[in-house]
């Protein structure tokens, strides 16, 4: 059977379109207004949803994610408390949702229970940006029934490439550009090129994310990408309007501009 994430990329596909990946913090700013945003963003138009776990240190973010992080630690959320709202988010909807969690978390809750009760709670994927393929087989081994989405980036040689691929499942994750999460005047030029070194060694939809934060980029993405990931952008949305009334309507208009982006 089919994971909710790769039926909507085969569904995406068959109309000629593109993904559009969104990513906000689960906590930030609380879970109630978290369940809200994740409504938002599927009426919006987004596709899949990408759903932060906090953590002290997250790897690869940059300051905008990491202090949405520091927000929701201050709220105390837990693992537990992120698989809870996801069950409850599945009352409503069956947007497909992805764990973006560091894998120190995954070792302290266990990985086998973590991996069942993620399944449990509705969770589609799984992506730990600290955990390399090289020893991920035995978690990989253990995840039948969720995906595992692994990063590749430009630095990545030919031999880790294949690695990736044969570990992941769902969608790889490109990131565009060297350096941390965080909005970008420009992307790098070498996206394409590192897509076709992607798929000499799979087949699976690859989404870029990393610094992407204007609809001309999603454009330029959408172009040679299965999918392209907005993050920063969004949570800095929520970080400026937590609180107001304007929230959910400005959050929706963004989203709404992205994914049309995505058919340019």
């Amino acid at each position: 059977m089919k994971s909710r994430i790769s039926s909507k990329f085969d569904e995406l596909k068959k109309k000629g379109q593109k993904a559009l990946i969104t990513f906000i913090t689960a906590g930030d700013p609380s879970l109630k207004v978290t369940e809200q945003l994740v409504h938002t963003l599927e009426g919006a138009g987004a596709d899949i949803i990408e759903l932060g776990v906090p953590f002290s240190d997250p790897l690869a973010d940059g300051p905008t994610i990491q202090a949405s992080h520091v927000r929701a630690l201050k709220k105390d959320v837990s693992v537990d408390d992120v698989l809870k709202l996801i069950k409850k988010i599945r009352t409503k909807s069956n947007i497909p949702i992805a764990l973006m969690i560091s894998y120190n978390l995954i070792v302290k809750y266990g990985p086998e229970k973590f991996i069942q009760d993620s399944i449990k709670a509705g969770a589609d994927g799984i992506i730990s940006p600290d955990l390399p393929t090289d020893e991920a087989s035995a978690f990989v081994n253990k995840s039948k029934g969720i995906d595992t989405i692994f990063l590749a980036a430009p630095t990545s040689t030919d031999e880790r490439l294949k690695s990736i691929a044969e570990s992941s499942t769902g969608f790889i994750y490109l990131i565009s550009l060297l350096g941390i999460t965080g909005a970008r005047a420009s992307l790098a030029q070498d996206v394409a090129s590192n897509i076709r070194r992607i798929r000499k060694y799979s087949k699976m939809p690859v989404a870029v994310g990393f610094g992407v934060s204007k609809p001309a980029q999603v454009a330029e993405i959408s172009r040679v990408a299965d999918g392209v990931i907005v993050g920063s952008a969004i949570v800095d949305i929520v970080a400026k309007n937590s609180g107001k009334k304007t929230l959910l309507t400005k959050l929706a208009a963004y989203v709404a501009r992205m994914k049309k982006a995505t058919n340019a």
